[in-house]
């Protein structure tokens, strides 16, 4: 295996999850601004990349202005976004019913898709922070009728101030309980499509070379790290949020690189 410092030598792209990895809340873990600064000006592209489909990307780039981790050439990638481009991509022309917040709802549009209540081809599941029994009814209506099923992602959990509230995940079980149907695809992470995808728009070419460019950093095993793994990047776990070094035993992935927080990899720049 690489040594940490031969393996940033060799990377461009920095894929970041987001809460537990760089804050936790509104709160930047240590002096993140300085080590996101720090890589920036070592000419490392820095992509924010979330399973959260309840927010647009100008809502995720809103927020990392206000805390002060934004910067010049920094991007916001979510499975909302990667959703909507698989759906152009593949089912151009197709009909969708979209479980989905206001702000993904605009993303959608915004990228050309034809959005109904009625008789869909493709039924889209995200984390709808506005869901309830008539949106529930419908889904599972179209389902019964057969329309292609996506899912944005397949977290149970979303982390809140409080406690961890249900996710897409647990609304996928629910509808699997009174449909009998999974999603026939689900595009964020750990699935590869929507690392794929970001290989695509940042490379414009794809090969196992072009992957050892990418890494990506989160605190999540079964997703960041599982994520990484499945797409060819290399992975580095950092220990500031959901996971600690005796849980992530439990999982079958291993990162590549493990440190206690994502400041830490200054030492090694």
């Amino acid at each position: 295996m690489a040594a940490l410092s031969d393996a940033l030598k060799e990377a461009e792209y920095f894929l970041l999850d987001m809460d537990g990895t760089l804050y936790v809340g509104d709160e930047p873990i240590g002096d993140m601004a300085a080590t996101l600064a720090a890589l920036r000006n070592k000419g490392k592209k820095l992509v924010y990349l979330t399973n959260n489909s309840s927010r647009s990307v100008e809502d995720y780039r809103a927020k990392l202005v206000r805390i002060g981790l934004w910067g010049e050439g920094d991007e916001v990638y979510t499975s909302g976004v990667a959703t909507a481009e698989t759906v152009c991509e593949r089912f151009a022309g197709k009909r969708v019913y979209l479980v989905g917040t206001e702000s993904l709802q605009k993303e959608f549009l915004a990228h050309g898709i034809a959005l109904t209540e009625e008789d869909p081809d493709i039924v889209v599941l995200a984390y709808d922070t506005g869901l309830n029994y008539d949106k529930l009814c419908k889904l599972t209506y179209f389902l019964r009728k057969g329309a292609y099923y996506v899912a944005t992602h397949p977290d149970l959990n979303c982390p809140a101030p409080k406690a961890s509230v249900p996710d897409v995940g647990s609304f996928i079980a629910l509808v699997e309980a009174s449909t009998g149907r999974r999603p026939d695809e689900i595009v964020g992470k750990p699935f590869p499509g929507m690392g794929d995808r970001l290989v695509r728009r940042l490379c414009g070419r794809d090969g196992d070379d072009v992957r050892k460019k990418f890494i990506m950093t989160g605190d999540r095993m079964n997703t960041d790290i599982r994520f990484g793994n499945a797409c060819g990047f290399r992975t580095l776990l950092v220990l500031s949020g959901e996971t600690t070094r005796e849980n992530m035993k439990n999982y079958p992935d291993r990162p590549d690189f493990i440190l206690g927080s994502f400041n830490e990899v200054l030492q090694s720049l």
